[in-house]
């Protein structure tokens, strides 16, 4: 995987701290070690020595800084970080102390005090437990209404003879269960940005459906391929720049021969890169194709549109997804 090593290496001479929020979690122990060891980032795990060892009794925790909610000197500080961001919400003293031991909320505590550049978490974790502390500690960066997530997709070592980068961009499959239009466009937007700004590829952005250019429509029931129209029109109008186009089925997205026939002229249709799938049921379901079945590994979800780096794990994760989002972690930051 010459990409993810490549990743790592830019991670590398950052020197980023990078808070992961479940030092329960045998693989995410074991991957605070290999990050440390490696010197990809600086690494705080939350957890305690003792529950590590128990659980994995095997790795050596030297370099990796231990924080625990319950003896940290600093959680009353960190709770009232919380009750300022939540009283408006009506949030009291007390809730906010007690949400502040809280792993999770802890870890998005300490990325808001800024005591490290980014958080991962999500291991053992739903993606529900481990946003919500980042939609209401770290919330969005300013002019971003809308959170999102992709995945960077890396090709088997055998490469894919669609996608000669060996590397593509599948998103949202996460978080926005059903996007409207509008959010259709941010999606693309903000993935053709952490293609180009992350994943290093000049992003080709394909909006997907069961319709290609309107060779479907489903107008009188779900509106699914008016909305998928409607987004390709608003993100063009957002972005001129961007090689983007749609609504495609994922064969002419990706195939010259299908792309050619079905939508001639584009410049997308055929070669695209980076995929913007219409709800989340298509999109969690094509990447985990594309990952269990096609052998592609999947770094993420990688999410767009905080404040602040702030990135969910699958917890079918592997502790080689988990050095790899690190390392993109520290790349945002």
């Amino acid at each position: 995987m010459n990409f993810v090593k490549e990743l790592e290496k830019k991670a590398s001479a950052l020197g980023k701290k990078i808070v992961l929020c479940e030092g329960e979690d045998k693989r995410v122990i074991e991957a605070a070690a290999r990050i440390v060891k490696e010197g990809i980032a600086k690494i705080v795990l939350i957890g305690n020595e003792e529950e590590c060892k128990k659980v994995a009794p095997e790795v050596d925790l030297t370099g990796i800084e231990l924080v625990d909610p319950e003896t940290s000197s600093k959680t009353a500080e960190y709770a009232n970080i919380l009750y300022e961001c939540r009283k408006a919400k009506g949030m009291t003293e007390e809730e906010a102390l007690k949400q502040a031991h809280d792993r999770t909320m802890f870890g998005a505590l300490m990325l808001k005090a800024g005591d490290v550049d980014g958080y991962v978490s999500g291991a053992c974790h739903s993606t529900a437990n481990t946003l919500r502390p980042g939609l209401q500690v770290i919330k969005t960066a300013p002019g971003i209404s809308t959170v999102s997530s992709c995945f960077i997709m890396v090709a088997p070592e055998s490469g894919n003879k669609y996608i000669p980068e060996g590397v593509a961009l599948m998103g949202d499959c996460a978080i926005n269960i059903e996007p409207t239009a509008e959010q259709l466009a941010d999606i693309a937007i903000a993935t053709a940005d952490t293609a180009k700004r992350i994943a290093g590829i000049e992003p080709r952005v394909a909006l997907l459906s069961f319709s290609t250019k309107g060779s479907g429509n489903d107008d009188k029931f779900f509106q699914s391929v008016p909305k998928v129209q409607n987004a390709v029109k608003l993100a063009q109008e957002k972005a001129p720049e961007l090689a983007l186009d749609g609504e495609f089925q994922f064969d002419a997205a990706v195939a010259p021969e299908v792309g050619e026939l079905k939508a001639p002229g584009s410049k997308v249709a055929g070669h695209a890169n980076t995929f913007i799938f219409p709800n989340i049921n298509a999109g969690n379901i094509g990447y985990k194709i594309a990952q269990r079945m096609g052998g592609w590994m999947a770094i993420g979800p990688v999410c767009q549109g905080f404040a602040k780096p702030l990135n969910d794990l699958s917890r079918g994760c592997n502790v080689d997804d988990i050095v790899a989002t690190v390392a993109v972690t520290a790349l945002q930051a």
